[in-house]
């Protein structure tokens, strides 16, 4: 394992979490990683549990919907991401909010903006998370949003290895 970065940062004055995490693998990949369904589904999600879309149209304007999925096959934590910018490889953002199985979003929601860029074949991600109110920040630390999210980047990197080989 190289020295790869990752830092995350909790700043409540401003009710966002910035992270930062380098891959050792091209900006293509791990833009693919982050906006193809088959593969978001691999890793977008802390073990034992599994991430299922049921549909993504990756597009400004477009929407992921999707659920984690217990070992046992019981899906929950409904979520709804629409994609409100998109540049090609560059970065894109969208609104992340909670919802039920019948796609009811249950408001307020997170702002993700997710920026990537490439050097000498190390792709850096830059992701900040602004929440709306304080109150849902810190509900999303307490549930572990930061384990589980360092979790989900860890199976990231060791899918992007298997890519590599």
């Amino acid at each position: 394992m190289n020295n790869l970065q990752f830092d995350f940062t909790v700043d409540k004055s401003t009710q966002s979490v910035f992270i930062t995490r380098e891959f050792d693998a091209e900006l293509s990949l791990v833009w693919d990683a982050f906006t193809k369904p088959e593969i978001l589904d691999q890793w977008w999600a802390p073990k034992p549990y599994t991430s299922k879309t049921k549909f993504m149209n990756f597009k400004e304007g477009g929407r992921r919907f999707y659920a984690m999925v217990s070992p046992e096959g019981y899906e929950s934590g409904w979520q709804i991401q629409d994609y409100t910018s998109l540049s090609p490889k560059t970065n894109f953002k969208f609104l992340s909010v909670f919802a039920d199985k019948d796609e009811t979003p249950h408001l307020p929601g997170s702002n993700w903006d997710l920026s990537f860029t490439e050097q000498n074949g190390i792709t850096k991600v830059s992701i900040t998370i602004y929440n709306e109110s304080l109150e849902r920040m810190e509900k999303m630390i307490e549930m572990g949003f930061k384990e589980g999210f360092t979790m989900t980047l860890n199976e990231l990197n060791e899918l992007l290895t298997t890519f590599k080989k």
